[in-house]
């Protein structure tokens, strides 16, 4: 016996990722639904590449009881109106907008990284799925941690246009193709110029200059990973299409060398590694698209620290930074909890 399964914004990014991902994964699935605002009500949708077409509802007209999990990719506003209603029709929601991420009542998930926090899923029927730039680095962080004790993390951020949605990436096409052809690239969801530039910000500023992007990965990271680790952020948004990357410096409170740090992410969950000291022994986005793996790349050792490493950390933002977590927090829920399939 498997799941009923929702998948809300269905017709977006992320909601199609997620339904390729159920499907690549063959996540155990009775019956399935795909919902989204009135505007998408009617359109067909195919469940990944198995062919089955699927026809998108209207999601204010859905009735969730019944079904077993709703995975949710509708944005914060559209998440505070529904997941609740779904939630208390007995549907848990893995939601995958920022609305429930501090809640302190809302698991916030990476499964690799904190499983047994699912656990406190119940009190509101709602499991929350992090950042995209956050579930990457945590992923990467976890096993150094639990090796050498973590005490600072410094991260700059190299962003893909993905991670803004839709469009965001029909502006970085449109604005790199009109500066090929001489027309003006008009900047409409960006606040600069995207193509063939890189922006010092993504979200709205903080009061301490700060922003919220930036803010995100601090506090997620702590409820994650520990409360004590300091952690500061630069989130910079890059002409990439698909696909995150992080330049991480660590201090640890313990000694840690680049050989041990590589021996222990060759074997951690969900961790590839590929660095080898020689012209393109690394990741780059461009090879991360449509994997699962989160790529770590050149670990070496920060000589102006004491115990520091530097390293570089690529993932597919569509997949682990969002889908794919989505997805295998459904299976920890499985697993641990509902127990079909």
């Amino acid at each position: 016996m498997g799941y009923r399964v929702v998948v809300a914004g269905a017709t977006g990014n992320v909601g199609r990722e997620m339904l390729n991902i159920l499907a690549e994964r063959e996540f155990p699935i009775d019956e399935i639904a795909v919902v989204a605002s009135s505007r998408s009500q009617g359109d067909q949708i195919e469940f990944g590449e198995t062919g089955k077409m699927l026809k998108v509802q209207n999601i204010d007209n859905f009735d969730p009881a019944g079904w077993d999990m709703a995975l949710f990719a509708i944005g914060s506003e559209a998440t505070a109106v529904h997941a609740p209603r779904f939630a208390a029709a007995g549907c848990t929601v893995i939601d995958n907008s920022s609305l429930y991420r501090m809640d302190p009542d809302i698991p916030l998930i990476v499964p690799e990284v904190n499983p047994e926090a699912i656990d406190g899923y119940k009190k509101r029927n709602i499991i929350a799925n992090p950042n995209c730039s956050t579930a990457q680095m945590v992923v990467a962080l976890k096993p150094l941690h639990d090796a050498a004790k973590i005490k600072r993390v410094v991260v700059s951020t190299y962003q893909s246009v993905s991670g803004a949605g839709k469009a965001g990436m029909d502006e970085l096409f449109e604005q790199s193709r009109n500066i090929f052809v001489g027309d003006p690239a008009e900047a409409k969801k960006f606040t600069k110029q995207i193509a063939f530039n890189v922006i010092p910000h993504i979200d709205k500023f903080l009061d301490d200059g700060f922003t919220k992007e930036e803010w995100k990965m601090v506090v997620e990271t702590k409820k994650i990973l520990d409360p004590k680790v300091k952690v500061v952020a630069t989130c910079v948004r890059v002409p990439v299409f698909v696909g995150h990357s992080e330049a991480i410096n660590i201090e640890f409170e313990n000694e840690i060398s680049a050989e041990e740090a590589q021996n222990i992410l060759r074997e951690a969950p969900g961790i590839m590694l590929v660095d080898k000291r020689e012209d393109g022994g690394y990741v780059t986005p461009v090879e991360c698209v449509g994997d699962f793996a989160t790529f770590v790349s050149r670990v070496r050792e920060d000589p102006t620290v004491e115990n520091g490493l530097v390293l570089w950390c690529v993932s597919d933002n569509l997949r682990k930074g969002a889908a794919l977590n989505a997805v295998q927090i459904a299976e920890l829920l499985g697993r641990r909890h509902l127990k079909k399939g």
